[in-house]
């Protein structure tokens, strides 16, 4: 056992190694399933792209399953980003932009749940509870943004229609990955998708945007566009 620093516990030097292997085992499976799918790798695979072997790889993780499982708790984590506070002006879009970024961002580096998300959650209720738990967290942030965008004076919508847009931005933020695969013809994706993805977005909001915030929006557009 390894020793520690005066007033720590001792490491367990087992324990450690045992934590690096499953973060590695983490971490390549990501790699893999979000460069090929996960429904194309298998634990084999996996287990070639570490260079250990299967009865290894099962020590740590029972089956593929549980390694999506364990990979979609720090996706939910990721994703469990609180909507800033209520701004105003410029700065109530800038915050609205960024946080949208940052979903979409999680949703990249994830992005393997999202191609097979049907399969993913089919299979697993624990899953589809849990992204069902998301959606509604999701939608009732937006929802919540655009009524404080509403009460700001910058957003002109009845509560009906701020209710439908909150819904859109969730559809187009759970599909638009593998939109852009089929656009593409590539799998992987391209890095630049999550930021198209919140421009996209954002489209959807601007028709109700007003005055100074619908003005800079159009900024932001032209140069994130160009």
């Amino acid at each position: 056992m390894a020793k520690a620093p005066a007033g720590r516990p001792a490491l367990d030097g087992n324990a450690v190694r045992t934590q690096r292997t499953r973060e590695r085992i983490l971490a390549v499976s990501l790699g893999l399933f979000n460069a090929r799918g996960e429904a194309h790798v298998t634990t084999g695979m996996i287990a070639d792209e570490l260079g250990i072997s299967p009865g290894n790889l099962y020590y740590h993780f029972r089956n593929k399953d549980q390694i999506v499982e364990r990979l979609f708790d720090r996706f939910e984590e990721r994703i469990s980003i609180e909507p800033p506070a209520a701004a105003g002006g410029a700065g109530a879009i800038e915050d609205l932009w960024l946080y949208l970024h940052l979903m979409f961002e999680a949703i990249w580096d994830y992005r393997f749940l999202y191609r097979n998300l049907d399969d993913i959650v089919g299979r697993n209720r624990r899953l589809r509870l849990h992204f069902n738990r998301i959606v509604e967290t999701k939608l009732a942030a937006v929802e919540g943004l655009c009524h404080g965008l509403a009460r700001a004076g910058l957003l002109e919508a009845n509560a009906g229609e701020m209710r439908a847009l909150a819904l859109n931005v969730l559809v187009v933020a759970t599909y638009w990955l593998n939109f852009q695969a089929v656009r593409g013809g590539h799998e992987s994706g391209d890095p630049r998708d999550p930021g198209l993805g919140a421009f996209q977005v954002m489209s959807l909001v601007a028709p109700y945007l007003a005055g100074e915030a619908r003005r800079h929006f159009e900024r932001l557009g032209r140069e994130y566009v160009r």
